[in-house]
């Protein structure tokens, strides 16, 4: 069901005094995964499921509420195959960096085998878009080419909302500190993610994560791919600069950062705290910077869709978008700030008009958590997830500069 792993001498190692994470070549670290959109609905709101997420992810929201969470039909997701038990049932798990529990059930039902433990926890996780509750349960869980975890935590949802079909949970890449409070009966305790058990285990030599996206304007899958424990140098075109997790809160939080945005040379959103989330697809933006951004584009507001949209005159006057963080600024380029015009029938849009990726988070700055770099900031740039070091990193790809959309 698996391929066969390959040793796990082939890892590069390349320790400096600064405490960089192994370099990882053709090793059993690597987790494939693949863009899903969703085919079911032709009428998807993008931005409606974005803002609803965010406003869970500022107010750490962790439970739903009969009658009072929203439930959107959502666009596109990144899916990793998971292996559960012994032998393993294959789930396909939704990669979220904005979460931390790892559960399934949503579509496929949960398959008991030997190495299932029933704990008799009670679980829950709200995300905005949606929900789960179920049971804990410890597993064997597989990931990829022989990555083996025993005893993992996993949910078990008996109730989910907000999951299109095929998608049978979600894989929690998250900080560990977020699963406080998923447990219903002991609201103090944390469960370890998948990534930091692989690490206590002795499955891989650093508590890490790497992501590489693939953008596309096909409606087929697209390519990505998970690195536990290391990077993959193959996936980069520039070195890889670090910055440290936020003090501010609620973005300290999550894999939250500190940033400044300039359109052009205009800054409209002056240093503040953020965070990098897998489960967003757009750029969202604190409300006066967005705008600012919308002034300077010339873009007007789209009803059918809620995002923004620009003739082709303006966007051949499109100028980059430029995000600073500490001292790297990271680009994205015209092409880099429309959705795929190819996809527009997906959300809802309309043929021939070019929609921006950039939107409104749904406050004014100053709140703590004033921008999330979604999917469409991340398919640009390589990035690590460095719980030991409590840093992100980014680095240019091959798809950087790319014009697919």
């Amino acid at each position: 069901m698996f391929p066969a792993a390959p040793l796990l001498t082939f890892l590069l190692l390349t320790l400096s005094i600064t405490g960089s994470p192994v370099e990882v070549r053709n090793s059993p670290v690597t987790l494939p995964i693949v863009r899903r959109p969703n085919v079911s609905n032709s009428t998807v709101n993008l931005l409606q499921h974005d803002q609803a997420r965010a406003a869970a992810l500022k107010h750490r929201r962790r439970h739903h509420h009969a009658g009072h969470t929203p439930v959107t039909n959502d666009n596109v997701y990144y899916v990793a195959a998971v292996g559960v038990g012994s032998p393993p049932t294959i789930y396909n798990l939704i990669v979220d960096t904005g979460s931390s529990n790892t559960w399934v059930g949503a579509s496929a039902d949960y398959v008991a085998t030997k190495t299932s433990i029933n704990t008799g926890q009670l679980v829950e996780v709200a995300y905005g878009s949606g929900y789960f509750d179920g049971t804990e349960y410890l597993d064997t869980v597989t990931l990829g080419s022989g990555l083996t975890i025993t005893k993992q935590s996993i949910g078990v949802a008996s109730d989910s909302e907000g999951f299109y079909s095929g998608i049978d949970g979600i894989l929690g890449i998250g900080p560990v500190d977020l699963t406080t409070g998923t447990l219903i009966n002991l609201p103090e305790t944390t469960v370890s993610t998948v990534t930091h058990n692989l690490y206590k285990q002795g499955t891989i030599p650093h508590d890490v994560v790497s992501i590489f996206f693939e953008p596309s304007s096909s409606k087929t899958e697209a390519k990505g791919e998970l690195t536990f424990g290391g990077i993959d140098a193959t996936k980069y075109t520039s070195d890889i600069a670090y910055t440290f997790i936020t003090t501010t809160s609620p973005a300290s939080t999550y894999w939250g950062i500190n940033e400044s945005i300039k359109y052009g040379s205009k800054t409209i959103l002056s240093s503040t705290a953020g965070i990098v989330d897998t489960g967003t697809t757009l750029i969202l933006i604190a409300t006066d910077a967005l705008a600012k951004y919308q002034s300077a584009t010339g873009a007007t507001l789209d009803d059918a869709t809620g995002l923004l949209v620009i003739s082709s005159a303006r966007y051949k006057a499109l100028k980059n978008l430029d995000f600073h963080i500490d001292k790297e600024r990271y680009t994205l380029t015209p092409n880099a700030q429309i959705w795929p015009r190819s996809l527009n029938s997906q959300i809802g849009g309309t043929s021939g008009l070019i929609y921006l990726v950039v939107n409104d988070i749904g406050t004014t700055s100053g709140q703590g958590l004033d921008f999330i770099n979604g999917y469409t900031f991340l398919q640009r740039f390589y990035s690590v997830f460095d719980t030991a070091n409590s840093r992100v990193g980014f680095a240019k790809t091959s798809f950087t500069n790319a014009t697919t959309n």
